[in-house]
């Protein structure tokens, strides 16, 4: 009696795809990716380290737990690992803001919701525009800030000028994390699909580490400042989701691959 092998259908089959950020988010797309027949490699190339005021930290995150806060803010994916990384509590009570194309999806990843995140311009800036109307113009309300040590605390300052009783507190500190010789060697010989490219500090190690994207590889962005920032790089962007989740970032792999196949 002889066998045949089922005929693989799946429609990124075949496709080896570049996630450049672990943590939650990576997992999570990658384990999509996977799902849809593609081999998936994660390969962080940006991570945190621990913030030079722990204590301040570990103090906002015990107040935030107890409820002390009325919204707490987020500006990046990195923000979320922080939180998983501290077993943070959000209780219900206290309401979510964000900014970053891949924000709200890390939120989600992780077990967190997002209240707020802007609709058209996602930045601080576009968060600021939006915030009177999402909170009801309830002033003052107590927010914890969260952010980067480089970060220039725009939101913070937007917020205080308001008139809200900000707490703004340094998460982490962003350091770039080298990939191994194999997977840069196989990224210049053309050897991925495709390559996420999940923020600008990511963009940014593509191009300090890797350098020029071969035509053939299909490099996604996940939303217009990432793009943008991307570019400024240097990198080449092919495409943008159109969505800021897993499920978006997913289909435009997808379709390309369908439009792409002989």
């Amino acid at each position: 009696m002889s066998f045949t092998s089922p005929i693989e259908t799946r429609p990124l089959y075949g496709h080896r795809v570049l996630v450049p950020r672990g943590g939650p988010w990576g997992d999570s797309v990658a384990s999509a990716l996977r799902a849809k027949g593609a081999s998936a490699v994660i390969a962080p190339m940006v991570n945190f380290a621990p913030t030079d005021d722990a204590p301040a930290l570990e103090a906002a995150l015990k107040s935030l737990s107890a409820g002390e806060f009325d919204w707490v803010t987020l500006t990046s994916a990195t923000t979320v690992d922080v939180l998983s990384a501290h077993q943070a509590v959000i209780p219900a009570s206290t309401k979510v803001a964000c900014v970053g194309e891949t924000t709200a999806t890390a939120l989600a990843a992780a077990g967190y919701k997002a209240d707020l995140a802007p609709s058209e311009e996602n930045t601080a800036h576009g968060l600021l525009e939006e915030w009177t109307a999402a909170t009801g113009g309830v002033i003052p309300l107590r927010v914890l800030t969260l952010r980067s040590q480089i970060a220039v605390p725009v939101l913070t300052e937007g917020l205080i000028r308001i008139g809200h009783d900000v707490h703004s507190v340094v998460a982490y500190r962003s350091v770039g994390v080298d990939v191994s010789e194999g997977v840069i060697n196989d990224v210049r010989q053309g050897k991925f699909s495709a390559i996420l490219v999940t923020s600008g500090s990511v963009a940014e190690q593509i191009s300090l580490q890797i350098g020029e994207i071969p035509e053939k590889t299909f490099t996604a962005a996940t939303g217009p400042r990432t793009a943008k920032d991307a570019r400024s790089f240097g990198l080449r962007i092919d495409a943008i989701a159109d969505e800021i989740n897993i499920e978006s970032m997913v289909d435009l792999l997808v379709d390309h691959a369908l439009k792409t196949k002989p």
